[in-house]
């Protein structure tokens, strides 16, 4: 296994972790659209200044734009809706310790039979009970006393 296998794994976990983080420490009384805003202006910032250094262009920006498909534009639509759809959950109640893991759990058993559906993924019976698992622990998790 190369070191991006391991790298990327653990830099999407510390990025989740932090991200759930400072969505639940977001100021109740601050306006989202304004949070959001302020977010997204500082991640373009961060994205500009650094990203070119990790990923240097191989053509001029304008070349680089020309390989974009609409998948790129769609996701700002699906980011927009993670930071709203958080920020609401963590403001109304939900507890940083499930609201995470049911929305990754519920989300991940959709991705299963989109996989499977428009990607022909193939699902082996270990695969199977374990989405099962999966499943039955999110209704424990949930379960009222």
């Amino acid at each position: 296994m190369s070191f991006l296998f391991y790298f990327s794994i653990i830099l999407s976990i510390l990025a989740t972790i932090l991200y759930q983080l400072f969505q639940k420490l977001t100021s109740a009384s601050a306006n989202p659209a304004v949070a959001l805003t302020a977010t997204y202006i500082t991640a373009l910032i961060l994205t500009l200044v650094t990203l070119p250094l990790i990923f240097p262009l191989k053509k001029d920006l304008l070349s680089e734009l020309k390989q974009l498909n609409w998948a790129s534009f769609a996701l700002a639509v699906s980011l927009i809706g993670l930071e709203v759809g958080f920020l609401l959950i963590y403001r109304s109640g939900w507890r940083i310790s499930i609201a995470a893991i049911f929305v990754n759990v519920a989300a991940t058993v959709l991705l299963v039979v989109i996989g499977i559906v428009a990607f022909r993924e193939k699902v082996t019976l270990v695969n199977a009970i374990g989405i099962l698992v999966c499943i039955l622990g999110l209704i424990m998790v949930n379960w009222k006393k």
